[in-house]
């Protein structure tokens, strides 16, 4: 399969209409071994500790090896998202049966990057509460045909759509590179793509002597964190964006939402192979699982993931397209979703859905 072209599960998926899971949660929570959600501090602690120690061993590298700093500072990008999805792991209690190992580590790694760790992690769990709900999900929320000051769909024609969403492939990729560079920071400070609030204008004292201060040495700082701090960027913001940004995935509104429906809505994707299971602790690979056990140690991620997609069937998502061809994919297919309707779809730039909704299921709302 070419690195350009759509995966089989994906073609698949498109063509066929959308259902509702057939599987309930008591069957999928049924199916998974209990032990596999048992958490032990001493790995929790090891885990965070490996993390680190990778992080030092770059930068330490990277001091004494100058011709190989550009390489160093794409794995210090890594291992950087890596300690984002460490204090993520920790939001979630999954590190440890005890908070206050939990909030230490995930306090730590988050302010190393610069993230309000207790913020993100409040909005985060409303995330889980709500996945795919119009109404209340915190992440990546579609703008409506209304929003984007569009006519009604029975009067738009091909040409309304070129004239609003038309862009030469360069400023497409620009505005790409501004989300992908840029995005997280746009998150933590005016909530873009998210609900109305700020996780940084309550900036506490602490948070606020940490980054007041300006090295004395630019290009040091530049070099040593800002470089890494950009690609740490792109990485979380690649794959939160794809967890739940994709043509053939639906948001619901009101009563058509419901806690299995939401955490269906997303997808597992193999994000750079056996390098994002070690960097980034599963959460692409393993996605699905961690909406339905966010609580279970993310190291057992491929076992509960086996055990869910037997339960899902044919319900359970999964992706084998490139990781860099589904961002642009997404990027440009996943524009806005209509103002009514209980189950919506993402439409493109031409006003058209990639996947239907089965019409059974349409009637039902």
């Amino acid at each position: 399969m070419s690195i350009f072209e759509d995966g089989p599960e994906y073609k698949a998926r498109a063509a066929k209409p959308y259902e509702f899971p057939k599987a309930t949660l008591k069957q999928v929570h049924d199916a998974v071994p209990k032990e596999l959600t048992r958490r032990s501090t001493i790995k929790g602690i090891a885990w965070a500790l490996r993390d680190a120690l990778m992080c030092a061993s770059i930068y330490q590298a990277a001091k004494y090896i100058d011709p190989f700093v550009t390489v160093l500072k794409g794995r210090d990008g890594l291992t950087g998202a890596g300690i984002f999805t460490l204090g993520h792991d920790a939001g979630h209690g999954s590190l440890s049966d005890h908070q206050f190992v939990n909030h230490t580590i995930g306090f730590i790694a988050h302010t190393f990057i610069l993230a309000p760790y207790f913020s993100w992690r409040h909005s985060h769990h409303l995330h889980h509460k709500a996945s795919g709900s119009m109404e209340r999900d915190e992440n990546y929320l579609p703008k409506t045909r209304s929003e984007l000051k569009m006519a009604p769909e029975s009067v738009m024609k091909k040409a309304d759509y070129e004239e609003i969403f038309g862009e030469t492939p360069f400023y497409t990729l620009t505005r790409m590179a501004i989300m992908q560079f840029l995005g997280w920071q746009l998150y933590l400070t005016i909530n873009a793509l998210e609900a109305q609030h700020s996780h940084a204008f309550p900036v506490s004292a602490a948070l606020e002597s940490i980054v007041r201060p300006v090295p004395e040495d630019l290009l040091t700082f530049i070099k040593f964190y800002l470089v890494p701090y950009v690609l740490l960027n792109h990485w979380v913001v690649m794959f939160t964006y794809l967890h739940h940004t994709d043509p053939t995935l639906p948001h619901f509104r009101k009563d058509s939402w419901t806690f299995l429906r939401g955490a269906v809505t997303t997808i597992d994707r193999p994000l750079m192979g056996w390098m994002g299971r070690f960097f980034f602790h599963n959460i692409s690979h393993d996605h699905i699982a961690h909406h339905f056990y966010s609580s279970a140690p993310f190291y057992n991620g491929p076992e509960i993931t086996k055990y869910v997609r037997k339960a899902l069937g044919d319900e359970y998502n999964y992706d084998s397209t490139n990781t860099f061809r589904a961002l642009y994919r997404s990027f440009t297919n996943c524009e806005f979703v209509e103002d009514d309707g209980g189950i919506v779809m993402w439409k493109n730039r031409e006003g058209k859905a990639v996947r239907k909704v089965a019409g059974e299921v349409d009637k039902m709302e």
